[in-house]
């Protein structure tokens, strides 16, 4: 029981973003993954949507399996898959999901695709506030992580077109952006535990009180901190963690006093062990402000298939935007899992087994 408990706290945390960037697993491990490559790409003079410049920008990536070149000599079995906050392309290495995702007959099996895993701005290798430049970092948003990977695919790569884009919360919201401004960049698209809309009302409220719990520590002294602002961070981990759980998992896994603050000091502790950097925290949750895809849902022609959680907090099912969108996306098919004792709300993205049969239906369709 308390490997399951400490099991539990590591997924949730690692939903949130908040157990620092995940490690490529070494060959040998459970999921026996290989990796191809790992590495950084450059991209020269770097222009950001609100003017902003860098004159290099650095996107951390992962890949796995090997490119398919066609009869045309493009390659053929590209898969892009997008990490959520605070990740890295990584994040998707870690045994559990890896197995479920890339072993042999698994949707995105390593010996058929090619697979593709940035780390977005902001994150893991990738360029961010951290390496240096602190506040004078740009402003990135949603739609400069997805100029950035689209310059890398078909600059770099020379991707035209991948068989899906995919992501997992913020991942499902670049998702959602990649499928609006560039539709015809993909056959399939895979939004889960996100929502085609304005972050407003308490998603929007959630990031910003972390954010200001941040700037409130005196610690953090304007961005220009020697050491963490570690009660700015404890905030601010507090309230993406109310955030991110289910209230009957935890109530069902932590039924007493004691078990319940023992998971929390457990959490509290290996998040703030991770090594998160606070200005990287708050690009990371600010880089939703501009989001709204919206408008543009009617432009997405390819199949898509998007995947919520009924007893995410963060994503509420209450709000009944899924039937609203849906009717704006024509192929799109939406899948909201039923929320249970086991379930764990916006963490389920770290549970497979409630969602991967939908995924391998739809890549087999």
């Amino acid at each position: 029981m308390r490997h399951c408990a400490v099991a539990a706290a590591a997924l949730l945390l690692a939903s949130l973003g908040m157990s620092g960037p995940a490690r490529a697993q070494p060959a040998g491990t459970t999921s026996e993954q290989k990796i191809a490559h790992s590495g950084a790409v450059a991209l020269k003079d770097f222009t950001f949507h609100d003017g902003s410049h860098l004159p290099e920008l650095k996107l951390g990536y992962t890949t796995l399996g090997e490119p398919h070149r066609g009869a045309g000599g493009e390659i053929d079995n590209a898969v892009l898959l997008i990490h959520g906050t605070g990740g890295s392309g990584a994040s998707y290495l870690v045994p559990e999901m890896a197995k479920a995702l890339f072993d042999p007959g698994a949707p995105f099996d390593k010996d058929r695709y090619y697979v593709i895993l940035p780390d977005m701005i902001g994150h893991g290798a990738s360029s961010k506030p951290s390496d240096g430049l602190r506040m004078a970092f740009p402003a990135y948003d949603l739609a400069d992580m997805v100029e950035a990977q689209r310059r890398v695919l078909v600059e770099r790569m020379g991707i035209k077109r991948l068989k899906l884009i995919g992501g997992m919360s913020m991942g499902g919201m670049v998702t959602f952006q990649w499928a609006t401004t560039h539709p015809d960049m993909a056959e399939k698209f895979l939004p889960i535990g996100a929502y085609p809309v304005e972050v407003a009302g308490q998603n929007r409220m959630q990031r910003k009180l972390a954010i200001d719990a941040i700037k409130a520590d005196p610690a953090w002294q304007g961005g220009n901190y020697m050491q963490q602002p570690l009660s700015g961070l404890r905030t601010a981990t507090s309230i993406q963690m109310l955030m991110s759980g289910s209230a009957l998992n935890l109530q069902t896994t932590y039924p007493t006093r004691e078990t319940a603050d023992r998971f929390v000091e457990r959490s509290m502790a290996a998040s703030l062990a991770s090594g998160r950097d606070a200005n990287d925290a708050i690009y990371q949750s600010d880089a939703t402000r501009t989001y709204n895809p919206w408008d543009g849902l009617s432009r997405i022609r390819a199949a898509l298939l998007w995947i919520n959680f009924a007893d995410d907090l963060i994503n509420p099912v209450s709000l009944g935007i899924a039937d609203k969108a849906l009717a704006r996306m024509p192929n799109a098919r939406f899948v909201l899992v039923p929320a249970s004792e086991k379930t764990r709300g916006h963490g389920t993205l770290g549970q497979p087994e409630y969602w991967i049969d939908e995924v391998k239906r739809f890549m087999a369709e």
